[in-house]
Order: structure tokens, then sequence, then C-alpha cells
């Protein structure tokens, strides 16, 4: 693995492409994207939050710009980043992610304790019955028998359409995140959404996270399309967790409220930190 040093960078560790923001003496924060997605989904709150934190975010295998694995289990997909964090010397990491990246964060935390100091889940669906019937264009495009072949004919309007389908609000995409998004495959985005889904299946979110102890904020937003927003409560049964619900937010709440969603982050791993302009 290459040296990484500046205020930003970005780089290659163990096979995953890694991007650093701020100070790299400041407490770490890593950030880890949802299914199909990538580190770029997190551009909008990065600026607030690499003021007070060393902000690592990572392509997940087959996404954004990392090459392909064997294999997309969550466990799996949680000891890679493990061996980003191991490569980086970095320990008791406040760990965020959104989505199903809250799947690989939760895994990271079971297998790896040494290296989570706190969780924070954004739009993470805690079971599969709290999954909702999905819009119609995710629907297209990932399932057969017209997937394989809509995937293959995707424009860049297609691809904003379908991550704005899982918004509450029109929502300004940024380019990168659509670029990192043609990478992806079809076969690997269906394997990917078979692995989280099997993760939940063999036991929920919450239950998972009151075997561990480590703190926990959980932000979902009133309005999400894709998972059932009341079902952000079952996490209440984790020991000490805050509950957070932003209104009129879909489950795109760092593009939908960078904001909101950057200052409940900040308040959360790193009390007492200036909190950013509230954008609505």
């Amino acid at each position: 693995m290459s040296e990484l040093t500046g205020e930003h960078d970005t780089g290659r560790a163990h096979g995953l492409h890694v991007v650093h923001d701020g100070p790299r003496q400041a407490p770490p924060l890593l950030l880890i994207h949802g299914s199909g997605a990538s580190g770029a989904t997190w551009g909008p709150v990065v600026p607030a939050l690499a003021r007070h934190h060393h902000v690592v975010r990572v392509d997940l295998p087959g996404c954004g710009q990392s090459p392909p694995a064997p294999s997309y289990d969550v466990p799996a997909q949680a000891d890679r980043v493990a061996a980003v964090l191991d490569g980086l010397g970095l320990r008791a990491v406040a760990v965020a992610g959104h989505s199903s990246g809250g799947y690989v964060a939760t895994a990271l935390a079971e297998r790896r304790p040494d290296l989570v100091g706190s969780l924070a889940l954004i739009g993470s669906g805690p079971a599969p019955d709290a999954l909702l019937p999905q819009p119609l264009v995710l629907r297209a495009l990932l399932a057969p028998p017209l997937g394989p072949l809509l995937w293959a004919w995707r424009s860049d309007a297609v691809i904003r359409k379908g991550i704005g389908a899982t918004a509450a609000r029109p929502v300004e995409v940024p380019d990168d995140m659509v670029a990192d998004l043609r990478h992806g495959t079809y076969r690997t985005t269906r394997a990917v959404l078979r692995c989280n889904g099997a993760y939940i299946a063999e036991r929920s979110v919450p239950e998972r996270l009151a075997a561990l102890g480590v703190p926990l904020l959980v932000v979902f937003g009133g309005a999400d399309p894709r998972w059932e927003p009341s079902s952000a409560h079952r996490y209440a049964a984790v020991p000490g967790a805050r509950v957070e619900t932003l209104p009129g937010v879909g489950h795109l709440a760092m593009l939908e409220a960078p904001g909101r969603t950057a200052a409940l982050l900040l308040g959360f791993t790193a009390p007492g930190a200036d909190a950013p302009p509230v954008r609505p």
C-alpha cells in the first residue's frame, strides 16, 4: 500500500479504492457506502466532517473504482475493510454506514471490536420484513428478465433516475457518483444484494448490535421509500442507542439533507464540534 498524505488523497489498499480527507492527526471516521454505490455517495457531507475528522472512504469490492471479488458475503466485506484499517494503523474508529453499508459496519464491529469505537447507521433496514415494495425503475433494472438488458444500456439519465427514485424529493446527484455507478455490473450488484439480504435474514441488525455494547446512532428518513420508516424504532432495543428521524427525507440523507446529516454525525462522533450550516 502506498503512503497517503495531505488533506485529500486517493489510493488503493488491500484491493480497495480508498479516499482520505481532513487532517491525518484528527480522530478517524470511516464511511461505508450502500449496495452498488461508492464512496462518492458521501461527497456532500465530507467537507463538514473533514473539518473535525480524518475521513476515510472505501469503495467496496465490485463497486466504484474497486475491482470485483470472489465473494460478497457481508463478513468477507467487513474483513476487507478491517485489512484497510489495519494497514493504516487505526483503532477505535468511528464508523458510519449508509443502507447496506451499515451491515458491513455491523459485521466489522462483530468481527473486529478493537477497530470500532462507535457506529452510525443511516437508512439501514433492520430486517427483511421492513423492506418496502421497491420503486418501479429499480425493479426493472435489478430483476430478470429485463434487468440484464436494461443494465447494459443505462444512460447517465437512467442512473440518475434510479438514484432519485429512492429519495423523497428531487436531489442533485454528484457527477462522480454517476460515473462510479457505471463501473458496477448487473451480476455483481445482484450478488451484493443477495448477500446483504442473507445477512439480515440470519439475524436482525438490532439483535446483532444489542450484543456488542458499541455506542450507536441510527438515522432514518421519515419518508424512506425503501425501508419502512417506523422500523427505525426497532433499534431502540439496543441499549443506549440514539435513534433520529429526518422528516421529509427519503433513503439518501447525505444528498437530501447534507447539513442535518453532517450535524447529527458530528454531534455523535465529535461532541462540541461546530455544526455545519443546515441546508434543507
